[in-house]
């Protein structure tokens, strides 16, 4: 392994290390002294914990063994390491966190004034925590793998699956928990989401111009010196029209929108502008690869 591989290495693992941190401490912080819930396998370990008080790493660690060895025969060992790490480093930080909450050292975050203030930091912190094990190319285990059998073996979509099981999960967890904590955990598990697609589509956004224009290369120029901005030329034909004609495309960070769509009315106020968000930009003038 070279140095350049090396390093790639550790920085997925470590990446996938601080995921599963933020995300025990967020079980163990905010979810269970508040009897709030979570989906697949954890949620499932969860319920263990309400149900009869065995631990929250144990379970989850005990649940996803078998899981782990269908993966294994159905994906192979290299699409199932990360995921292994993952679950292996969830129950380890679960069980120091839970340590931690033992002895004293850390004192979980309850309240029966402002419930709703648990339900936001929760959300956050399992987002944050899941988006960063997400984006080392990781996960926690338990449904994902079934999921991604089910996905790659029957073509039945992976998000779909594991809502489906969240929706069992949670219906079950009324058995043991008062509904309105179920409805707190919708809201955690929604919050949870949206962040979990900020980290992993990057904090960083910007807008990509479609223009169709006249004299587009004048336009493409003007771009390239007032923005300093790469601009790309396309070819397009007119569906109606059958007419060729040049389209000019541009990524420009959100500052930057309002410049731009004034350069293009002054070039032409008759052009037609198509503006989309467009999420982690990689390359010259944004972020490095």
């Amino acid at each position: 392994m070279n140095r350049q591989k090396l390093w790639a290495s550790i920085r997925t693992w470590s990446i996938l290390l601080l995921g599963t941190a933020i995300y025990g401490f967020g079980i163990v912080y905010f979810i269970l002294p508040n009897l709030l819930m979570e989906g697949g396998v954890t949620g499932v370990g969860i319920l263990l914990f309400y149900a009869t008080g065995l631990p929250a790493s144990i379970t989850t660690l005990v649940l996803n063994l078998p899981l782990f060895w269908i993966g294994w025969r159905k994906l192979g060992f290299r699409a199932m390491i990360y995921t292994f790490g993952g679950t292996l480093s969830l129950s380890g930080f679960l069980w120091l966190w839970q340590a931690l909450v033992d002895q004293g050292w850390i004192t979980p975050f309850t309240t029966q004034q402002d419930f709703i203030l648990v339900v936001l930091y929760a959300g956050v912190t399992l987002g944050a925590g899941l988006g960063l094990v997400f984006y080392s190319g990781g996960t926690t285990g338990g449904v994902d793998i079934i999921a991604r059998i089910a996905n790659s073996r029957g073509g039945i979509s992976m998000g779909q699956f594991i809502l489906i099981m969240d929706v069992v999960v949670l219906g079950t967890s009324l058995i043991f928990i008062p509904k309105e904590k179920v409805l707190y955990t919708l809201v955690s598990v929604f919050i949870a989401s949206r962040v979990i697609d900020f980290v992993q589509e990057g904090a960083y956004a910007a807008k990509a111009f479609t223009i169709l224009c006249r004299e587009p290369e004048t336009l493409a120029m003007q771009i390239t010196t007032e923005l300093e901005r790469g601009v790309t030329l396309m070819n397009a034909v007119g569906a109606y029209s059958g007419e060729a004609r040049m389209a000019v495309y541009c990524v420009v960070s959100r500052f930057e929108v309002r410049k731009l769509k004034s350069l293009v009315r002054q070039h032409d106020r008759q052009a037609f502008i198509v503006i989309a968000d467009v999420h982690d930009v990689v390359g010259e003038g944004f972020k490095e690869a």
